[in-house]
Protein backbone atom coordinates (compact mmCIF):
# COMPACT_ATOMS: atom_id res chain seq x y z
CA UNK A 1 0.00 0.00 0.00
CA UNK A 2 1.63 3.06 -1.16
CA UNK A 3 -1.65 5.38 -2.33
CA UNK A 4 -4.37 5.15 -0.07
CA UNK A 5 -7.61 7.08 0.22
CA UNK A 6 -9.51 7.37 3.57
CA UNK A 7 -13.14 7.75 2.26
CA UNK A 8 -16.59 8.39 4.38
CA UNK A 9 -18.86 9.81 5.78
CA UNK A 10 -18.46 13.71 8.12
CA UNK A 11 -17.82 12.13 11.70
CA UNK A 12 -16.27 8.89 10.43
CA UNK A 13 -13.01 9.56 11.62
CA UNK A 14 -10.88 9.77 8.10
CA UNK A 15 -8.57 12.68 9.30
CA UNK A 16 -7.36 11.14 12.31
CA UNK A 17 -7.09 7.62 10.59
CA UNK A 18 -5.40 8.86 7.92
CA UNK A 19 -2.81 11.02 10.31
CA UNK A 20 -2.35 7.14 12.73
CA UNK A 21 -1.64 4.95 9.61
CA UNK A 22 0.48 7.58 7.76
CA UNK A 23 2.39 7.93 11.55
CA UNK A 24 2.49 3.46 11.26
CA UNK A 25 3.47 3.40 7.35
CA UNK A 26 5.91 6.29 7.27
CA UNK A 27 3.81 7.80 4.39
CA UNK A 28 2.69 11.42 3.69
CA UNK A 29 -0.97 12.05 4.90
CA UNK A 30 -2.65 14.88 2.71
CA UNK A 31 -6.29 16.08 3.95
CA UNK A 32 -8.36 17.10 0.93
CA UNK A 33 -10.03 19.76 3.26
CA UNK A 34 -7.24 21.86 3.90
CA UNK A 35 -6.58 21.88 0.41
CA UNK A 36 -10.18 22.59 -1.09
CA UNK A 37 -11.03 25.48 1.68
CA UNK A 38 -9.63 28.61 1.49
CA UNK A 39 -10.14 31.11 4.06
CA UNK A 40 -13.60 32.10 5.17
CA UNK A 41 -14.79 28.74 4.05
CA UNK A 42 -14.47 29.52 0.22
CA UNK A 43 -14.11 26.54 -2.20
CA UNK A 44 -11.79 26.26 -4.38
CA UNK A 45 -12.51 26.07 -8.10
CA UNK A 46 -12.96 23.32 -10.25
CA UNK A 47 -10.51 23.70 -12.92
CA UNK A 48 -7.51 24.49 -9.68
CA UNK A 49 -9.01 21.46 -7.54
CA UNK A 50 -8.43 19.26 -10.49
CA UNK A 51 -5.05 20.44 -10.95
CA UNK A 52 -4.57 20.40 -7.73
CA UNK A 53 -5.31 16.80 -7.15
CA UNK A 54 -3.69 16.07 -10.65
CA UNK A 55 -0.28 16.83 -8.82
CA UNK A 56 -1.00 14.86 -5.51
CA UNK A 57 -2.18 11.59 -7.08
CA UNK A 58 1.14 11.44 -9.37
CA UNK A 59 3.25 11.83 -6.00
CA UNK A 60 5.12 7.97 -5.12
CA UNK A 61 2.83 7.50 -2.08
CA UNK A 62 0.01 9.23 -0.19
CA UNK A 63 -2.50 8.59 1.96
CA UNK A 64 -5.47 11.17 0.89
CA UNK A 65 -8.61 11.68 3.43
CA UNK A 66 -11.84 13.12 1.75
CA UNK A 67 -14.68 12.15 0.23
CA UNK A 68 -15.28 15.19 -2.93
CA UNK A 69 -17.25 12.87 -5.15
CA UNK A 70 -16.89 14.97 -8.16
CA UNK A 71 -12.93 13.78 -8.01
CA UNK A 72 -13.45 10.31 -6.57
CA UNK A 73 -13.13 8.64 -10.03
CA UNK A 74 -9.57 10.78 -10.81
CA UNK A 75 -8.17 9.69 -7.37
CA UNK A 76 -9.81 5.97 -7.37
CA UNK A 77 -8.06 5.58 -10.90
CA UNK A 78 -4.18 6.43 -9.27
CA UNK A 79 -4.76 4.44 -5.43
CA UNK A 80 -3.93 0.92 -5.08
CA UNK A 81 -6.03 1.00 -1.69
CA UNK A 82 -9.37 2.48 -0.75
CA UNK A 83 -10.25 2.42 3.13
CA UNK A 84 -13.91 3.23 3.29
CA UNK A 85 -14.72 3.73 6.86
CA UNK A 86 -18.62 3.23 7.03
CA UNK A 87 -19.55 4.11 10.75
CA UNK A 88 -23.24 4.65 11.95
CA UNK A 89 -24.21 7.77 11.29
CA UNK A 90 -25.26 8.26 15.01
CA UNK A 91 -21.52 7.90 15.39
CA UNK A 92 -20.98 10.16 12.66
CA UNK A 93 -23.18 13.03 14.04
CA UNK A 94 -22.10 12.55 17.57
CA UNK A 95 -18.57 12.72 16.33
CA UNK A 96 -19.27 15.99 14.62
CA UNK A 97 -20.86 17.54 17.37
CA UNK A 98 -18.15 16.81 19.74
CA UNK A 99 -15.58 18.25 17.05
CA UNK A 100 -17.48 21.30 16.83
CA UNK A 101 -17.46 21.67 20.53
CA UNK A 102 -13.40 21.16 20.86
CA UNK A 103 -12.60 23.32 18.30
CA UNK A 104 -14.75 26.05 19.02
CA UNK A 105 -13.86 29.48 16.82
CA UNK A 106 -10.74 27.71 16.29
CA UNK A 107 -9.50 25.60 13.10
CA UNK A 108 -8.65 21.87 13.11
CA UNK A 109 -5.09 20.57 12.58
CA UNK A 110 -6.67 19.18 9.04
CA UNK A 111 -9.17 21.77 7.96
CA UNK A 112 -7.44 25.22 5.48
CA UNK A 113 -6.28 28.20 7.48
CA UNK A 114 -8.89 30.88 8.00
CA UNK A 115 -11.92 27.94 8.46
CA UNK A 116 -12.92 27.84 12.33
CA UNK A 117 -15.30 25.26 12.88
CA UNK A 118 -18.73 25.53 12.32
CA UNK A 119 -21.66 23.00 12.34
CA UNK A 120 -24.50 23.68 9.86
CA UNK A 121 -27.65 22.51 9.71
CA UNK A 122 -26.77 21.61 5.61
CA UNK A 123 -24.05 19.90 7.19
CA UNK A 124 -25.92 17.56 10.24
CA UNK A 125 -28.06 16.90 7.27
CA UNK A 126 -25.27 15.56 5.05
CA UNK A 127 -24.12 13.38 7.45
CA UNK A 128 -27.37 12.06 8.79
CA UNK A 129 -28.38 11.45 5.26
CA UNK A 130 -24.85 10.23 3.98
CA UNK A 131 -26.12 6.34 4.91
CA UNK A 132 -28.94 6.26 2.33
CA UNK A 133 -27.66 9.45 -0.03
CA UNK A 134 -23.91 8.78 -0.56
CA UNK A 135 -23.13 5.82 0.56
CA UNK A 136 -25.25 3.14 -2.29
CA UNK A 137 -23.14 5.12 -4.92
CA UNK A 138 -19.84 4.75 -3.07
CA UNK A 139 -20.83 1.11 -2.23
CA UNK A 140 -21.50 0.45 -5.99
CA UNK A 141 -18.16 2.50 -7.46
CA UNK A 142 -16.18 -0.16 -4.30
CA UNK A 143 -18.07 -3.29 -6.01
CA UNK A 144 -16.74 -1.71 -9.67
CA UNK A 145 -13.38 -1.56 -8.31
CA UNK A 146 -12.75 -4.21 -6.23
CA UNK A 147 -10.83 -6.73 -8.87
CA UNK A 148 -8.24 -4.08 -9.74
CA UNK A 149 -8.06 -2.34 -5.57
CA UNK A 150 -7.72 -2.99 -2.68
CA UNK A 151 -10.91 -2.05 -0.93
CA UNK A 152 -11.18 -2.76 3.03
CA UNK A 153 -14.61 -1.28 4.84
CA UNK A 154 -14.38 -0.73 8.29
CA UNK A 155 -17.55 -0.60 10.09
CA UNK A 156 -16.68 0.49 13.72
CA UNK A 157 -14.32 1.96 15.67
CA UNK A 158 -13.00 -1.90 16.85
CA UNK A 159 -12.77 -2.58 13.20
CA UNK A 160 -10.42 0.27 13.10
CA UNK A 161 -8.50 -0.19 16.27
CA UNK A 162 -7.87 -3.97 15.06
CA UNK A 163 -6.96 -2.91 11.67
CA UNK A 164 -4.12 -0.26 12.93
CA UNK A 165 -2.80 -2.43 15.36
CA UNK A 166 -2.72 -5.06 12.77
CA UNK A 167 -0.62 -2.96 10.38
CA UNK A 168 1.97 -2.28 13.34
CA UNK A 169 2.76 -5.80 12.53
CA UNK A 170 3.06 -5.52 8.69
CA UNK A 171 6.39 -7.17 7.59
CA UNK A 172 6.81 -4.21 4.39
CA UNK A 173 5.54 -1.21 6.41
Amino acid sequence: MKKIMVIGSGGAGKSTFAVRLGQLLNIEVIHLDSLYWQPGWVEMGNDAWDQTLAALVAREAWIMDGNYTRTLSLRLAACDTVIFLDIARTVCLWRVLRRRMRYWHGVRPDMGAGCAERMTLEFARWVWDYPRSVRPKVLALLRAHEQSKRIIRLRSQAAVEKFLADAKRWPDK
